[in-house]
């Protein structure tokens, strides 16, 4: 097993730097060099770890050129979702073609904007033989994993396994202005976050005894609206800021997707995620709900243990220092210590790099990223055709979102 895996990041933008910090309380891996179709982004991004304390990694703007690297023993792909099947398929001709010796991809949610670029994502990185590893960090947040050993370990041993996970995303919408262009990122807040959601969720109401088939879907329920950001002024607002056009092409900025599962005794169990790009609050907030016979947990990322106050008579200028996504800088403001822990940036891509060195596959993979944009297009079926459906892969295997069709 060699001691060190050598990373290379496939994409600069706002997720790298989350991932790039996680990196510094990560042994056995080093950052290697970094791609972005633009040099200022990439300099950017390798002068950000550099400034972490960490080597400077080489920079490529050509994407052959960067996997072709004999430096290479695995990509993160971080990549605007309309780019990832291009990307895979350049690994897969990199390393089919013996040009590359990257051996292991991950990438970030959602897998893909639907489910036949999902399928073929999986068949490429399946036909080159390369481990594969999903990040969706917040089944690695540590209140998360804890959480679950907890209800599992005690409540369900003494009680009964739970039989009701709620989880919810929400903040004040993307930093980025592909996000709002749902022709080009794939859907709205169902796409960008429902992903977290139904996938903690489902992690918190799988046995961990047993493989995660053992909790079947059965039924999905789906809504969608469009609250806030359809609104004219806001419209405006996005204009200005992203020279967008969201009343032309809007995309949902509400969600909520029910999964009814069959347990592992045939017993229903059920998942609710929720999501929006329309809360107003300190910042981002990640919310997790687990019932059982005799128990609950609960866990809310606002509530942590560090909270400033500034008065009125302080003027600072905008700032994301307190918590991602942060709406104000005046009053009672919770405070994040390390985003990149809390999240379960760290110990995601912790995870990930001891599975690539030990040349195991990752126990979340694309497999779960398949399963998640399935279940995602069940929720847009559901909201389109007002009625709750049977879950059925074949149905949604060509299926687009109406937020996505063209117009």
């Amino acid at each position: 097993m060699p001691d060190v895996l050598r990373v290379g990041f496939i994409g600069a933008g706002f997720v790298a730097k989350f991932h790039a910090r996680a990196f510094t309380m990560v042994r056995n891996a080093v950052i290697t060099s970094v791609f972005s179709r633009t040099a200022e982004s990439a300099k950017s991004l390798a002068s950000y770890i550099e400034e972490l304390g960490l080597p400077r990694p080489r920079t490529y703007t050509d994407l052959h050129e960067f996997l072709s690297s004999r430096e290479l023993d695995a990509v993160w792909v971080l990549v605007p979702n309309n780019l990832r099947v291009e990307v895979t398929k350049a690994i897969f001709e990199e390393v089919t073609q013996g040009k590359s010796s990257v051996r292991a991809v991950a990438v970030e949610k959602p897998l893909a904007r639907n489910v036949r670029e999902a399928r073929e994502m999986v068949n490429l990185v399946e036909k080159a033989g390369l481990l594969h590893g999903y990040l969706e960090n917040q089944v690695f947040m540590p209140s998360v994993t804890r959480g679950k050993e907890i209800i599992w370990g005690l409540g369900a041993k003494y009680s009964g396994r739970p039989y009701l996970a709620r989880a919810a995303e929400e903040h004040s919408g993307p930093h980025n202005a592909w996000f709002w262009k749902p022709s080009v990122s794939g859907g709205g807040v169902l796409l960008d976050m429902g992903c977290h959601s139904i996938e903690a969720s489902r992690y918190l109401l799988t046995n961990p005894g047993l493989d995660k088939s053992s909790l079947k879907p059965k039924y999905v329920y789906g809504e969608i609206g469009f609250l806030k950001w359809i609104k004219k002024n806001y419209v405006e607002e996005l204009k200005k800021r992203f020279n967008v056009e969201f009343d032309k092409q809007p995309a949902e900025d509400y969600s909520l997707v029910v999964v009814s599962y069959e347990d592992e005794e045939g017993s229903l169990v059920i998942t609710e995620a929720r999501t929006s790009w329309s809360y107003i609050g300190a910042g981002l907030r990640l919310t997790f709900e687990v019932l059982g016979p005799e128990y609950s947990m609960a866990i809310n990322t606002l509530q942590p243990e560090l909270f400033t106050f500034m008065s009125r008579n302080i003027r600072i200028p905008p700032t994301e220092l307190f918590v991602e996504k942060q709406n104000a800088d005046q009053g009672l403001m919770p405070v994040i210590p390390d985003e990149a822990i809390t999240y379960g940036y760290q110990a995601e891509d912790a995870y990930m790099v001891d599975s690539f060195l030990r040349n195991k596959l990752p126990a979340e993979n694309w497999y779960d990223g398949l399963l998640v944009v399935q279940l995602m297009m069940h929720g847009y079926l559901s909201a389109e055709t007002g009625r709750r459906i049977r879950f059925d892969p074949q149905q949604v295997e060509d299926y687009i979102p109406p937020v996505a069709r063209s117009r």
